[in-house]
This record gives C-alpha cells, sequence and structure tokens, in this order.
C-alpha cells in the first residue's frame, strides 16, 4: 500500500468517525429541548475527535500549544453565540447565522495575530462571558420547543460539515502548525449546524435558547483547554486528552443536577 492510499484511507475513516459521533450527538440534542441540547451541543464532539486526531499525527508539545490557541478562539464563540441570538429574533437564518459567523472569522484574524498566554486567554473568555451572559439571560427560555420534522438533508449536512472540518484540520497541521490547527479545531461546527437545521423549521428564537444555553456550557469548554494545555504540556496528550473531556463532561453534569435541584425547588 503507497504512503498516499494509506493517507487516504485513514483520513476517510477519521471523517467518518467524527462525522458520526457529532450527528449522533445533535439528534440527541434535538429532542433533549433547549436546555439538554445546549449542555450536549457544548461537549467536544467536533474538537475532541479532531484533537484525538492531531495527537495521533503529532507530539504533546503540539497540542499544548494548540489548546492555547482554542482557548483563544473560544471567546468568538462566546461572541458568535450573542450574534445569531440577537439578530434570529426578526432576522432569517442566512443573515443571522451568516453574520454571526463573518463575527467569528473577524476575531478568529485578530486571534491569529497577537501572542498569547494562558492567563491572557483566560482573561479574553472571562471578559466574554461577563459581557455574553448578561445579554443572553433573557433569550434562554421559551414557552415550548416546537415539534422538529426531520429532512433529508439533515444527516448528510451535518456530516459534510464536520468530516470537512477534520479533513481540514488533518491534512493541513503540519503545514499550518499548531495555533492554526488549534483555531481551526474550534470552528463552531455543532452550533452552526443547528442554527441551519433548526432555525428554518422551529424558528429563531426557539433556536436562540438552545444557542443561549449553550454559553453556560462554553464556561465549562474554556476550562477544559485551559486543562489540556498544561495537562498535556507536563503529562502528555492521552492525558491531557482524557482530563479536558473529563472537565467538560463534569461541568455539564453539574449544570445540569443544578438545573434538575432548581426545578425541584421551584
Amino acid at each position: 500500500m503507497s504512503p498516499e492510499f494509506a493517507f487516504t484511507v485513514m483520513l476517510a475513516l477519521r471523517m467518518v468517525v467524527a462525522a458520526t459521533f457529532v450527528v449522533s450527538a445533535s439528534f440527541i440534542a434535538e429532542r433533549s429541548g433547549p436546555v439538554i441540547g445546549a449542555l450536549i451541543a457544548t461537549l467536544p464532539i467536533s474538537a475532541g475527535p479532531a484533537y484525538v486526531f492531531l495527537a495521533i499525527d503529532h507530539d504533546a508539545a503540539f497540542i499544548a500549544q494548540g489548546a492555547l490557541a482554542s482557548l483563544s478562539i473560544n471567546a468568538a464563540t462566546i461572541f458568535l453565540s450573542l450574534t445569531y441570538v440577537l439578530l434570529a429574533q426578526r432576522h432569517g437564518v442566512l443573515v443571522s447565522c451568516g453574520t454571526a459567523v463573518a463575527a467569528w472569522t473577524a476575531f478568529a484574524f485578530i486571534v491569529r495575530m497577537a501572542e498569547w498566554s494562558l492567563v491572557g486567554c483566560m482573561a479574553v473568555n472571562a471578559v466574554a462571558f461577563a459581557v455574553c451572559v448578561p445579554l443572553l439571560e433573557r433569550f434562554r427560555h421559551v414557552q415550548k420547543m416546537p415539534l422538529i420534522t426531520r429532512r433529508w438533508y439533515d444527516i448528510p449536512l451535518r456530516a459534510s460539515l464536520v468530516a470537512l472540518l477534520v479533513a481540514t484540520v488533518v491534512a493541513l497541521s503540519s503545514r499550518v502548525g499548531p495555533t492554526i490547527s488549534g483555531i481551526m479545531a474550534l470552528f463552531p461546527i455543532v452550533f452552526t449546524s443547528m442554527m441551519l437545521i433548526l432555525h428554518p423549521r422551529i424558528g429563531g428564537p426557539a433556536t436562540a435558547a438552545v444557542i443561549a444555553n449553550g454559553v453556560w456550557g462554553l464556561m465549562g469548554f474554556s476550562l477544559a483547554i485551559a486543562v489540556l494545555h498544561v495537562a498535556a504540556a507536563r503529562f502528555g496528550s492521552a492525558v491531557g486528552l482524557s482530563l479536558a473531556l473529563a472537565t467538560c463532561v463534569g461541568w455539564n453534569l453539574a449544570l445540569w443536577w443544578n438545573g434538575r435541584r432548581k426545578a425541584a425547588s421551584a
């Protein structure tokens, strides 16, 4: 087997694995309401597979540096969420989602030009949360989530988006380096696919409620990326990825438990 053919086969396999994971998780999110759906959407269901495949091809230093770039760009996802939620109240999916993605891209361009430290990245995320969380609070609740009717293009759209992301990150990582790889790995595939699919059929406000609830999950996601950066540099990629996943899952479980406790007391 030639090296080129082996690379193509392995890349295709990675794309299929990642796409299957994301599509399955997003189906669960759609049927669980805005709160649970947001918690599932903010698990590392697209960035996680991308980082696993990067860890297979690169050393721990590459993963640690990429995680630092991912942590800085996580703040862009917070502002993407705010942009979409505000626009989705009155505008269609193309304007709302397109403007949100444009805002994320502009932020990513700025991030690429700067040299970031762990403290600086955490500070940027803290500022983003302080600004966006109060503004999103009133959009987190809807009276009733409309029934979702699945269409023929749902699975192909989600699968192709995440497969394209994984293929791009894996294929270009050796050329573009850890910083760009870390930024690309955190492109909000799950959020944008949910916007594109849910908005036309359940409306902007209901879709915005899912995205608005996701900001709390992004807090845990930022902590998980910080854990990955530190743990990968000290203990290796496998330990770093495991601890990051545990951090993200633990945070979202705590959010779920807190929501259940508040509902029971009410």
